[in-house]
């Protein structure tokens, strides 16, 4: 039955009367009270451990506390100190299992857990500014005081003060820190390196975060890196990590695809609260936002005082540009030899993991534990319990693949004064030659379409992250086999005669593109391959596998300039050069090498509309338009050789 027109607003006042006077009446007691049986506050018995812990609230200059987990050896005394900050909760990088002993609550995330504990070192880690425990504003790689920072504070200064307090406030130190981490915790070392502390005497950059837009993470020569937008949501939106990226397709080429540009996709997602994203956004060409916070141009003008271990994977997904960049811009102003090089055969942080393999490729031995042993440990032991029995490391460590040996080089590139650049030319007939004479006549021809880009991967593409139960083998994928690009009539593919001799590289091969499109703007993909010979006895599914030994992707707006994005002329045969990922790698007799050249790499990079539009962010579904591609056969990627040999049958 309806109430009528009166009795209703008189029914709803009553109840809203009868809430306000059951929220302010106190309530009697409907049951006694049961005790909690939770304590206030919990202490853990802790005789059997050996070591203790204690989580302190460190003060900086500004006032801001920053979280800082300090992990002591049992017994210690006169221990040097080993510092990580990071982005990525503190608390849990050292206590990645609950156990009473040091070595296993070091076994995860950028603990080389070995080397710490048998070197004695008193573990720190601090959780950066805005991040998990810490107080204060969470900035994406916090710019240096200045331009881009109008504060005073950063992270060279809360690096400081936190040496300041440890060296003054941990009992069991002999006043010597160093400073480790692997991506954004090897961004932080490098900070480190800029008005270092006093105490500073060992600064470890691992696979670190050093231009986002050249080479790492958010951009490559232009292209955007999209596959790192669910790092961006997660890392940046909330201060515990806690908003999650939602999985909409079980392939993520699907999921990309179907969002049209990046920019709409970020939309979808609500990205546009995070500032970061749209500094993102609104800065896609190299200006001075990216150029004023590139690490390498920044320690280029600081001298060098810290013996500085940078560490590199060549094989690494996520920040293949960092670590040679910063040793090429600081190694000249290196006058006492405190700057060194490793490279290993990893992906990123492979060097804590296991080194033994990489997908389906084996290094007959633990590359990995033979570098911790041989290079990381007596590093720190030299440097930072100031023992100079100890012998210094060689200038460069480096892992020649192909051969699978450790070389020791007096600088890098490692071929000296024996290597030159050696032209490894596309020439006509789909063939790769070493050396000769260029041809300018001829071309081969490819249709790209934004509506069918070539995968960076083979189908179904698992979503972005590193567990491996999930199916995320994303660590992994450059060493994929790359058959089934090759196989592609989009993809232009090169490949030289059987090898009857070895031909190494040593450095960073360079493409020099010599390519037209029928559109106004165009990307272009190389990719470097040692092609396996048709049967392995000793490993059958590595027969004729294509390995990716260096590679990389050009945006060809920016080809008169990385902050000058134009147009390209339609139908117009246009150089474009740019360098390749460092390799160091042997190609063994029997083996073949391969040039693979593509227009796009997707969903690791947005697409290119191929029409020339202000900002691809805001590309819309009618500029994305299918070019016809002409590599021509003056084209050649120019190898750094240590050996040239006539070597194919």
């Amino acid at each position: 039955m309806k109430k009528s027109a009166l009795a209703a607003p008189l029914f709803v006042a009553l109840c809203i009367a009868g809430l306000a006077h059951a929220q302010t009446a106190p309530q009697a007691p409907q049951y006694p009270a049961l005790p909690s049986e939770t304590p206030a506050e919990f202490a853990s018995p802790t005789p059997g451990f050996n070591y203790t812990r204690r989580t302190v609230m460190i003060p900086m200059r500004d006032g801001t506390r920053l979280n800082t987990v300090i992990i002591v050896p049992k017994g210690a005394a006169n221990a040097p100190i080993l510092l990580t900050r990071t982005p990525y909760d503190a608390a849990g990088m050292v206590a990645h299992a609950e156990s009473s002993d040091l070595e296993s609550i070091l076994t995860g995330y950028d603990n080389a857990a070995d080397v710490i504990v048998d070197g004695g070192y008193i573990r720190v880690v601090q959780d950066v500014r805005g991040k998990y425990g810490s107080e204060g504003d969470y900035v994406m790689n916090r710019p240096l005081h200045g331009p881009l920072n109008p504060t005073p504070v950063d992270h060279s200064t809360d690096t400081w003060d936190t040496i300041e307090w440890l060296t003054k406030n941990v009992p069991e130190t002999n006043g010597r820190v160093g400073i480790i981490g692997i991506s954004y915790d090897g961004f932080l070392p490098l900070m480190a390196l800029v008005n270092p502390h006093p105490a500073l005497k060992v600064s470890v950059p691992m696979n670190p975060m050093v231009d986002g837009w050249m080479g790492d993470d958010w951009f490559h020569h232009g292209a955007f890196r999209q596959i790192n937008m669910s790092y961006i949501l997660e890392q940046v939106v909330t201060r515990g990590n806690s908003a999650k990226w939602f999985a909409s397709n079980y392939d993520d080429y699907d999921m990309y695809l179907r969002a049209g540009s990046a920019g709409e996709l970020g939309r979808q997602r609500g990205l546009e609260q995070s500032g970061f994203w749209n500094k993102v956004v609104a800065h896609p060409s190299y200006d001075s936002f990216w150029q004023q916070q590139a690490m390498d141009k920044i320690l280029a003008s600081q001298p060098v005082t810290v013996p500085t271990l940078l560490v590199h994977s060549l094989w690494d997904a996520e920040d293949i540009y960092g670590p040679i960049a910063v040793y090429k811009a600081i190694k000249p102003n290196d006058k006492e030899n405190k700057v060194f090089l490793s490279m290993g055969p990893w992906s990123h942080g492979g060097a804590i993991g296991d080194g033994s393999t990489l997908g389906p490729v084996k290094f007959n031995a633990d590359t990995a534990l033979y570098w911790r042993q041989n290079v990381l440990k007596p590093f720190l032991a030299r440097y930072l319990k100031g023992d100079e029995s100890v012998p210094r490391i060689p200038t460069v460590t480096a892992f020649e693949t192909g051969t699978n040996t450790w070389r020791n080089l007096a600088s890098w590139p490692g071929g000296g004064e024996g290597a030159k650049p050696v032209a490894l030319r596309l020439a006509g007939e789909q063939k790769a030659v070493l050396g000769g004479a260029a041809d300018a006549r001829g071309y081969d021809e490819y249709v790209s379409d934004p509506s069918k880009p070539v995968p960076f991967r083979q189908r179904p593409i698992p979503p972005y992250g590193y567990d491996e139960a999930k199916g995320q083998s994303w660590p992994r994928w450059l060493v994929d086999d790359q058959r089934e690009a090759s196989g592609r009539t989009d993809v232009a593919t090169f490949v030289s005669s059987v090898l009857t001799a070895p031909v190494k590289i040593s450095g960073e091969p360079v493409a020099n593109l010599v390519a037209s499109t029928s559109g106004t703007d165009s990307d272009w993909v190389v990719k470097l391959i040692d092609v396996y010979p048709d049967q392995v006895g000793s490993q059958p599914a590595m027969g004729g596998y294509q390995l990716m030994i260096s590679g990389d992707i050009f945006r060809g707006r920016y080809r008169e300039g990385y902050d000058k994005p134009k147009a390209l002329a339609p139908n117009k045969p246009l150089t474009y050069r740019f360098g390749l990922s460092t390799a160091n790698h042997v190609f063994l007799p029997g083996h073949r090498i391969m040039v693979q050249v593509q227009s796009s790499w997707f969903p690791l990079y947005d697409r290119n509309p191929q029409t020339f539009v202000p900002n691809i962010f805001f590309a819309r579904p009618g500029d994305y338009k299918k070019a016809t591609q002409r590599v021509y056969h003056s084209s050649f990627i120019e190898l750094p050789m240590v050996q040239a040999t006539a070597a194919a049958r």
